[in-house]
């Protein structure tokens, strides 16, 4: 059975929880493999609704496993609020697994994210504030709190110990804020040591060993293709590796385990915090779309950046992530506008680029080159079949296939479960 990766194919937001939970009754395994709880997941089921943001949405649906890899960085306080309002609302969260090297948002990198983006004025990143860019640093410098630290008290606090040298004196002498103590961030993250302790496993050897029972593994990105901290618009992006890749260095399962990647993509363009974006509006269309689309953030409540669909970065992430299929979603907030905008290529002082330019400068200046495409005024939310739609909606997705170079294998044509078009089948075996 089959390896699949979903990765949002723009900014984010693009419906990644719908398509998860859409193929979630034919998988057995579901596995966040980046990200904290930095970003959301929206999932409609029935008259119910549900907001998730650390967990993987696999966990909604009876007889998946849910898995947090060791790509994730983990703020075990949200972790257990997540898990105790699915309780709460009956929904089974006991199968939940989490990697032994998955690291710990710390109470300091919190502090330290909010007080470093003040700190940076007009050059600040646009950041949540909740400690993810801190704890991936940690990381990277090998001042990290693993989850598997938590089930030795000693190196524990010998860990938090090293991390507060630098830190404290970081937040004393130059941002003016108290020193924090050893003990006050061990017995934080003690507090959770019994609670979590079930859920706890070597992820990788649960993943590998499924694959090789023939048992279907999708691997569910948090954030998108234009947010990875090497592919995206550099610096206004995540911390982490939020394309095909990361999948595998997040969850410890090799490459060659994965058969197809599903790109997420909105019928139009969507973004939040800083940075460029070339198809914004800043006019009464992109009020329309955040208004149509209820584009606020799941994590935040942030509004988005709302701008018409941009087939130079879908074609960035379809190179990028070798996408074999996309999911469009959101095609159903288009009805009713009669002229539709599509950005084919940049302008950039004068010369045209089809590919995103390399040069960030070159991006931050690019402006888009529209063809524009007949709309349509009849409600979509029933439709089940391609032929159903109008036939200028289905112009408009044979276009932005076509643009896109990758195949449109499923259409979102409401906020539902089940409205959707299914073109071809998601989860396949590469020839």
């Amino acid at each position: 059975m089959p390896g699949a990766v979903i990765v949002g194919a723009q900014w984010g937001d693009e419906g990644k929880g719908k398509a998860t939970d859409l193929l979630g009754s034919r998988v057995d395994y579901v596995v966040k493999f980046n990200g904290g709880n930095n970003a959301g997941h929206t999932v409609v089921i029935g008259d119910q609704k549900f907001a998730l943001h650390l967990l993987p949405s696999g966990i909604l649906t009876p007889g998946c496993t849910p898995v947090i890899g060791n790509g994730v960085v983990v703020d075990l306080r949200v972790l257990f609020e997540e898990l105790d309002a699915l309780n709460e609302r009956g929904v089974d969260t006991s199968d939940l697994l989490v990697s032994n090297a998955a690291h710990i948002i710390a109470p300091y990198a919190r502090t330290l994210d909010n007080v470093t983006e003040r700190f940076l004025g007009k050059r600040k990143i646009g950041t949540t504030g909740r400690g993810i860019g801190p704890a991936y640093a940690d990381k990277i410098n090998r001042l990290g709190l693993r989850m598997g630290d938590l089930f030795d008290e000693s190196l524990l606090r010998d860990k938090i110990e090293g991390a507060l040298v630098a830190k404290n004196h970081l937040l004393v002498k130059v941002y003016n804020r108290r020193a924090i103590s050893v003990d006050e961030v061990a017995d934080e993250l003690l507090a959770y040591r019994d609670r979590i302790a079930p859920h706890v496993t070597d992820t990788s050897l649960v993943l590998n060993n499924a694959l090789d029972a023939g048992e279907t593994v999708l691997f569910e990105g948090g954030q998108a293709t234009m947010l990875d901290v090497d592919h995206g618009t550099y610096p206004f992006v995540t911390s982490s590796n939020a394309t095909a890749g990361g999948a595998c260095t997040g969850s410890g399962v090799g490459p060659t385990r994965i058969d197809s990647v599903i790109g997420i993509a909105k019928a139009y363009t969507t973004r939040v915090g800083e940075g460029p974006m070339p198809t914004e509006l800043l006019d009464k269309w992109g009020d329309r779309l955040r208004d149509v689309g209820y584009e606020f953030g799941t994590t935040t409540g942030r509004p988005r950046r709302c701008g018409w669909y941009d087939s130079v970065i879908t074609r960035y992430a379809s190179r990028i992530n070798g996408l074999t299929d996309i999911v469009l979603t959101k095609l159903d907030v288009l009805t009713g506008i009669q002229e539709i905008p599509v950005c084919v290529s940049y302008d950039v002082d004068g010369v045209r680029h089809q590919d995103l330019p390399l040069d960030q400068a070159a991006f931050a200046a690019a402006e888009p080159v529209y063809e524009t495409f007949p709309g349509w005024d009849e409600d979509i939310s029933g439709c089940r079949e391609f032929s159903d739609l109008p036939r200028n909606a289905q112009d408009y997705v044979k276009a932005v296939e076509e643009l896109s170079d990758c195949r449109i294998s499923t259409i979102g044509v409401g906020p539902g479960r089940d409205e959707i078009i299914q073109i071809n089948d998601l989860l396949h075996t590469r020839a």
